[in-house]
């Protein structure tokens, strides 16, 4: 099965997606850190879980890749991803864990702007997590830190648009979109730094 290419691993700073839409989406996202389980810097492969879901040899980038950008109707639901700062960590319906490092230098992040309803979301949810506008057009630019963005994306069949932004850094974006426009404050200078961002809203 060919997936949509995500855009390539880069040290950018800001990144956009799209909405969130009902309270289906709630089940998979995490809405504080107190709410999952936390990350740890060793990591634990349970080889059975990687196999069942066809993601044996893959990182977690790689993964974060595949799952994100997989079509809604396609997406396992017995597999949920969550994406922490230090791990990606994958559990499914028999009880088996799988927790992947992530990249020492980058971090991922995904961000559902919303015009008229979102959801709370902290770790952002590979598998469950939904944004209002699938595979809409939008306009992202970003500024903070080192790099200016400025470019048009496509969020994914889930919403969302995501991006690689580098570790230790604060960065503000704005996301438009048919005349509306909205910004957010995206951060990856702590260990419990949302992934998921759905406080943005186009107006």
């Amino acid at each position: 099965m060919n997936y949509p290419a995500m855009p390539r691993r880069q040290k950018l700073i800001v990144l956009a997606a799209t909405t969130a839409i009902s309270a289906l989406m709630l089940s998979g996202c995490a809405a504080s850190p107190e709410s999952a389980s936390p990350a740890t810097s060793s990591p634990t492969v349970d080889s059975n879980l990687l196999e069942a879901h066809e993601l044996v040899g893959l990182d977690a980038p790689q993964i974060i890749e595949r799952l994100d950008t997989m079509p809604v109707t396609e997406r396992p639901t017995d597999l949920i991803a969550s994406v922490q700062s230090d791990a990606l960590i994958l559990t499914d319906g028999k009880q088996r864990e799988t927790r992947l490092p992530m990249p020492e230098d980058e971090a991922y992040i995904s961000i559902a702007p919303y015009r008229h309803q979102t959801h709370d979301c902290h770790f952002h949810s590979l598998t469950t997590c939904l944004g209002e506008l699938p595979n809409t057009e939008i306009q992202l630019t970003g500024e903070g830190g080192e790099v200016l963005l400025d470019e048009a994306r496509q969020t994914y069949d889930n919403g969302f648009v995501g991006i690689w932004v580098p570790r230790g850094i604060e960065a503000t974006l704005t996301i438009e979109h048919e005349g509306q426009s909205g910004t957010a404050t995206v951060s990856t200078t702590g260990e419990d730094d949302p992934s998921c961002i759905t406080t943005l809203q186009l107006t």
